[in-house]
């Protein structure tokens, strides 16, 4: 049976609240604010919900909440406010300093029992999520602190070094190839498909995570054969159709072996992310052999890019407020962004129209 906190300086009401809840709660009563903190003390971890009297001797109701702030009782025990009082000031004043609800006297059973009901069922919930909230944060601190030791194990290996300058190897020939070929536009067509380029190596930690999210041990071969984004290339265009016509241009050339094409502009994501993937395979000229290795490329206009790393930065943030209504209108943008872009292409074909 849960446990009520009635405090009230009048018996009359202490002993009507009692004769109304005894049936479905344990009732503990108190007389003024000063028995009503040593009740808390006493059964802290089992009063369900406090029925608190505002005007009392020695210790006032303002004076309990003030009490239970400091002794981080008012997060989990929900406070109902038993008044006479109307008056909007006072109940505004309650509710900024944590009250959950307020009960008028005269009392009326029915509202007495619900009010205390709904009180006690949301304060359940909520106080059973921060756990698991807490839970959950504890399992992810200990996960996050496994991948770091492995990853300190990787950075160790001369192998793991080793694949990692082949792959950032990689990253500078997929940059060099695409800046030939920028370099030739500029001077055939007095125009340059793409805006910039951007590469990044995947981290130790980031590799580790992801192996242990396929089932996979760490290790140099199930990197090179399992993992295709250890490296990554993303090329930022002015247009959609200088997207396809520089992703078509790179990936005829006869040294590169194209392993996957995925295209989101096309095809969106449905939440509207929008570009066009490549994943390759290109030479590494070392010292004594010739190697392969795989380089994921994605191509986005600048609308686009903007786009993804607005939506990056909603994905990974923690305790966003109206995420749901947000990525509504991160949807409405993409959509919007979409339009967009074919616009400015096709302005951009009038004004080379315009200059034949």
């Amino acid at each position: 049976m849960q446990r009520i906190l009635v405090v009230d300086d009048a018996e009359v009401n202490r002993e009507l609240l009692l004769e109304m809840l005894q049936g479905d709660y344990a009732v503990e009563l108190a007389e003024d604010g000063e028995g009503a903190v040593r009740k808390l003390q006493e059964y802290q971890y089992e009063i369900a919900a406090l029925l608190l009297d505002l005007q009392m001797p020695r210790m006032g109701g303002f004076a309990v909440i003030r009490e239970m702030e400091r002794c981080g009782w008012l997060n989990r025990i929900p406070v109902l406010v038993i008044s006479g009082e109307q008056a909007a000031e006072v109940e505004n004043q309650c509710f900024e300093m944590g009250v959950s609800d307020f009960i008028h006297k005269p009392f009326e059973m029915s509202i007495v029992k619900n009010r205390i009901k709904n009180a006690v069922e949301l304060f359940t919930y909520k106080n059973q999520l921060e756990q698991r909230v807490e839970r959950q944060t504890e399992r992810l601190r200990r996960q996050y602190q496994i991948i770091q030791m492995q990853a300190e194990k990787l950075k160790e290996a001369k192998p793991f070094h080793d694949l990692m300058m082949q792959y950032q190897s990689a990253i500078m020939e997929v940059e060099t190839k695409l800046r030939i070929l920028n370099a030739e536009f500029s001077l055939k067509y007095n125009r340059n498909p793409f805006e910039s380029i951007k590469s990044r190596l995947k981290s130790p930690e980031s590799i580790y995570d992801k192996l242990m999210r396929k089932g996979l041990p760490a290790s140099v071969e199930n990197i090179k054969e399992k993992l295709a984004d250890v490296a990554g290339v993303r090329v930022i265009c002015s247009f959609p159709d200088d997207i396809y016509r520089l992703a078509d241009l790179f990936i005829r050339q006869d040294d590169i072996i194209l392993l996957k094409r995925k295209d989101y502009i096309k095809n969106p994501k449905s939440n509207g992310y929008r570009s066009l993937h490549i994943i390759i395979e290109i030479p590494v000229f070392l010292s004594n052999e010739k190697i392969y290795r795989k380089v994921e490329v994605q191509f986005r206009t600048i609308a686009m890019d903007f786009w993804a790393s607005l939506e990056h930065k909603l994905k990974y943030k923690k305790d966003v407020q109206n995420a749901e209504e947000i990525v509504k209108k991160l949807k409405a943008c993409a959509d919007s962004i979409e339009v967009l872009d074919y616009q400015m292409q096709e302005v951009r074909n009038e004004i080379d129209r315009a200059k034949e």
